[in-house]
């Protein structure tokens, strides 16, 4: 059986990902747009599953928004502060 889940999420970085955005004002369509350029095409609602733990981030996807969003990939993967 294949795990797609960890503590009910299918990513970690989703609310890192949420957080980078706001962070610099940016809406998801824009994002969305901004991905398109490092070569990764999701619309906005994709953005919107990200964010909210709904969707799955793949490692390519994970370093065009560590681009985009001018942060560190480990920023993104890093275990939550306890």
């Amino acid at each position: 059986m294949k795990k797609f889940e960890f503590n009910g999420q299918k990513n970690i970085c989703g609310e890192r990902i949420r957080m980078a955005r706001l962070a610099k004002r940016m809406s998801q369509a824009t994002l969305a747009i901004k991905m398109q350029t490092e070569g990764v095409v999701l619309e906005q609602d994709a953005i919107s599953r990200v964010e909210s733990g709904d969707r799955l981030v793949t490692d390519y996807e994970a370093r065009a928004f560590a681009a985009v969003l001018n942060i560190p990939i480990e920023v993104l993967l890093k275990p939550d502060e306890e």
